[in-house]
């Protein structure tokens, strides 16, 4: 054990202090994507809250059974906005992991992968950008539809997911540092393409550039920039998520720019509420940095529709290929914004907007949960997909990049002919 006895005592306290509003009425129940798929009650808000009342005498008596319950969350926010208390139960169950990584220490793979790889930029840029040179040797088609592939030799060690591959050329790689003065707009953004935009679905982010360079709309996008740290937040190492905060506020505080803007909704969410609300215990300086971003920070399909003004004019476009929307849990529920991407569709006269069927349900990726928990993500999943399906349309639209690759994932293994496309996407498509 590596832990800090005065530092664990105080993060308690702190647990402590949050979950003190929680009544316990299973509200949670009724959203939560993965009770509703096991049943289990360790699996809810409510259960998990119950287990965390207790977290310093179960840490001792089962420090791994702790670490693995509390993993069994996708960290979509679906209870805490359900909540009738507004108890903020994403950071509880954020705060309770790291504490359980302080009692036990990290294990060296995710150590290697989150402080070693992603948390060092130069490293993870040149290990990606080597890699896609060779990945087809290891894969195999899957789906044109979706532009997947597949990996029969790493099966034991990946499933049988189906996943699309590392661009062969990144965002970084094919245009470096852009840096471009206001146009017409008046207004310059920072540009924060997040790591999949950047290196797997580069297409998406080379059509936030192309909505920049037409609404006049200045760009300052630093090769040099890491990961936002929701990776590894989520997975409880604040160590590596601190390194990574810090890292970019010292690049971020060089620029002069009026908003920071990024095609994904967990970036954004975590820029605008988690880099002030977990660095409070950074030197001054760098807090105060890090406030003064985190007030910029703001989605693109917000940042399009309400300062820019761009929004249709009449009624919605009928006829064309049906397109169906996902709402991604971090846009929906953690910013609220929900209307602005469909505003976006709705601009292509090329396409009609049909609803599914809980369109804001969470599809089941959460991030490393579909990692650890793959059967259980897929089940999730499932429900996504049949959703879409139902609806009849071609292609599927969302404003997350992990949700783009969870839905490629099911899609793809069910062989449907139904693309996914996020909804910047298809708005420069009328540019």
């Amino acid at each position: 054990m590596s832990a800090d006895l005065t530092k664990l005592a105080k993060l308690l306290q702190e647990l402590d202090d949050q979950m003190v509003a929680c009544m316990k009425c299973g509200m949670c129940q009724a959203v939560c994507p993965v009770f509703s798929e096991t049943m289990r009650e360790s699996d809810v808000t409510r259960g998990k809250i119950a287990l965390l009342e207790r977290l310093a005498a179960e840490m001792i008596n089962d420090a791994e059974g702790v670490q693995e319950a509390l993993n069994r969350c996708l960290l979509c926010g679906s209870c805490g906005a359900n909540c009738p208390s507004g108890v903020q139960i994403s950071d509880i169950f954020i705060k309770a992991r790291n504490i359980v990584n302080e009692y036990m220490g990290l294990s060296p793979v995710k150590k290697a992968i989150l402080r070693g790889m992603v948390g060092n930029p130069k490293l993870f840029n040149m290990l990606l950008d080597f890699g896609s040179k060779f990945q087809n040797l290891m894969t195999a088609k899957a789906s044109d539809a979706q532009g997947t592939r597949r990996a029969p030799l790493l099966e034991p060690f990946i499933g049988n997911r189906h996943f699309n591959p590392v661009a062969t050329k990144s965002l970084h790689a094919k245009y470096g540092t852009i840096d471009t003065p206001a146009g017409k707009s008046g207004l310059r953004v920072l540009f924060f393409p997040g790591c999949v935009a950047d290196k797997m679905y580069t297409n998406m982010g080379e059509a936030c550039l192309k909505v920049f360079k037409h609404h006049g709309v200045g760009v300052w996008m630093p090769s040099t920039q890491a990961c936002c740290g929701i990776p590894a937040l989520s997975a409880g190492d604040k160590t590596a998520y601190d390194k990574m905060v810090k890292y970019n506020a010292e690049i971020f505080a060089e620029g002069e720019y009026d908003y920071i803007v990024a095609p994904c909704g967990s970036c954004i969410s975590t820029i605008m509420k988690y880099w002030p609300k977990y660095g409070k215990e950074y030197p001054a300086d760098v807090q105060a940095k890090i406030e003064k971003i985190a007030a910029k920070a703001m989605d693109i399909n917000e940042f399009l529709v309400d300062v820019l003004g761009v929004k249709p004019e009449g009624d919605a476009p009928k006829g064309g290929k049906k397109v169906t929307f996902h709402d991604s849990c971090h846009l929906k529920k953690g910013l609220g914004v929900a209307e602005q991407p469909r505003d976006l569709i709705r601009l292509n006269k090329n396409y009609e907007l049909v609803e599914m069927n809980e369109a804001d349900r969470c599809c089941g990726c959460g991030g490393t949960f579909t990692l650890y928990h793959y059967d259980l993500s897929k089940q999730i999943g499932g429900r996504k997909r049949n959703n879409i399906v139902d609806t009849g349309a071609q292609i599927v639209s969302t404003g997350c990049p992990a949700c783009m690759m969870q839905m490629n994932d099911m899609l793809s293994q069910n062989r449907d002919e139904v693309e996914v496309k996020h909804s910047i996407e298809l708005y420069a498509e009328t540019l």
